[in-house]
């Protein structure tokens, strides 16, 4: 398998750490808020590349923090006149509703910042005793021009990164580069005992911590979005790299932009959503196909229209599970004929053709695009008298490949059996040729979405 190492600017053969296993840190969300469709793009992705290694066989460990101490929490506690716990506590419960709605699967760990204050002390004053940090009051900052390799990931020099950059006002700070790992207490923020007076932790050191604890002083793979490549990681990777004298992470992956109606999202611009916000309009199943049907790295553009065609082409992948498992109830059973015995040694080219997308640098577009080759071909293929084995075998394709993607989650329910119920009772009525009361089920049921076709191996339905 590649993966493109925004490292090294290539795409490299992925080799874990240690055989059979992957190590992996994706950074979470600041939990002041609902999360956005920004926040929603890297969740997703990957996502997917964690159900795709445990596919290939890897067994994987997957952390992914709660940043649940920051500045815009504190302005936002006082605000609702709440603690920052509080606030924090609602809106990771509220990042796991939008989560699972999303088909996002629940990290191996989700460790919160707050919880780990005393692992952040001792790594802060590691960094002091290897001369890489010092303390300016009741602050420490990190000394950026102590760690040679700074500027390393984001492909700039430490003083390219300087121009433009500005001493905070009332700060002792040696660097305009040099970043805070831990701030001494303001009046009335929350604060946590430290050898340099009560305070919090920076916002860089969490993750460094956190990685260390879970996952060891070097990890396989630490992921996220374009915008955390500089500060947040190249600090990750001074503060990791200068403690522990190891490198931090092998592989750095991180997704693109998110742009609505090909504008930059911007509350200021009135285009800012949040997944809460689209969830009253759209299942999140469609905002999570919508996610994969463009390469992760490349930036991708959000509008109504665009989510429209994403529902649009879920819905033929539901269409064509659906089928498949009425055409398996309803073959006949009999010896498989030249052409079926054909059609099931293609099936195998999907699943090898549909690994090669993934392969390459996680390319989920055109893995989509594999799965709808195959929806092609099943269609294609249903009213050619196949056998039910030929019609099970498509729909353990089509449900392993949809489901690699995290996609076809629903199952029929009480209304699927309503409608069918309706349906039987609408084949009733025509075999006792009471016309008026069939065609008056195919219209009600019309009115509610529902399309019924008569084919030769019986009646099939789909919503529209």
């Amino acid at each position: 398998m590649k993966l493109y190492n925004t490292m090294t600017k290539r795409k490299e053969e992925f080799i874990p750490l240690h055989e059979g296993e992957v190590r992996m840190y994706s950074c979470g969300p600041t939990v002041y808020d609902y999360f956005h469709i920004g926040n929603a793009r890297p969740f997703i992705i990957f996502d997917v590349f964690r159900r795709y290694m445990e596919y290939k066989g890897y067994k994987v460990t997957f952390v992914q923090n709660f940043t649940d101490i920051d500045d815009k929490m504190i302005q936002r506690a006082n605000e609702e006149e709440i603690t920052v716990k509080e606030l924090a506590d609602r809106f990771i419960e509220e990042y796991f509703k939008d989560a699972d709605g999303l088909y996002i699967r629940r990290a191996d760990y989700h460790p919160k910042a707050t919880e780990h204050i005393d692992d952040m002390i001792a790594f802060i004053q590691k960094l002091i005793e290897k001369g890489l940090a010092y303390q300016a009051g009741n602050d420490v900052y990190f000394d950026t021009n102590a760690f040679k390799d700074y500027g390393k990931l984001s492909g700039q020099s430490l003083e390219d990164l300087e121009i433009g950059a500005r001493i905070e006002i009332g700060k002792a700070k040696r660097n305009p580069m040099d970043f805070a790992l831990w701030k001494g207490q303001k009046p009335g923020e929350p604060a946590w005992d430290s050898p340099w007076g009560p305070g919090r932790p920076g916002w860089h050191i969490e993750c460094s911590v956190m990685a260390n604890k879970y996952l060891g002083e070097t990890i396989d793979i630490h992921s996220g979005g374009q915008d955390l490549i500089f500060p947040h990681h190249e600090n990750e990777i001074a503060q990791s790299e200068g403690a522990n004298e190891k490198p931090f992470a092998r592989y750095w992956l991180h997704n693109g932009y998110i742009n609505i109606d090909n504008r930059k999202m911007s509350k200021s611009l009135g285009n800012f959503f949040t997944i809460r916000d689209i969830s009253a309009e759209f299942d999140l199943e469609v905002v999570r196909l919508f996610m994969l049907s463009s390469h992760y790295r490349n930036p991708i553009n959000f509008s109504r229209e665009l989510l429209e065609q994403a529902e649009a082409a879920l819905e033929r992948l539901y269409n064509a599970r659906d089928n498949l498992e009425y055409l398996i109830s309803n073959a006949e059973d009999k010896a498989p004929s030249d052409e079926e015995r054909e059609f099931l040694e293609k099936l195998p080219e999907f699943t090898a053709d549909f690994e090669r997308a993934m392969e390459d640098d996680i390319n989920t577009a055109d893995a989509l695009g594999v799965i709808f080759e195959l929806v092609r071909e099943i269609n294609t293929s249903a009213d050619k008298g196949l056998s039910a084995n030929a019609h099970q075998a498509s729909l353990e394709t089509l449900n392993k490949l949809t489901g690699l993607l995290g996609l076809l989650n629903k199952q029929k329910g009480k209304l699927d059996e309503e409608i069918e119920a309706l349906i039987q009772e609408r084949e009733k009525a025509r075999a006792e040729k009471n016309w008026a009361l069939a065609d008056k089920i195919r219209d009600d049921l019309k009115k509610e979405g529902i399309i019924l076709e008569d084919t030769p191996q019986g009646v099939r339905w789909k919503r529209v």
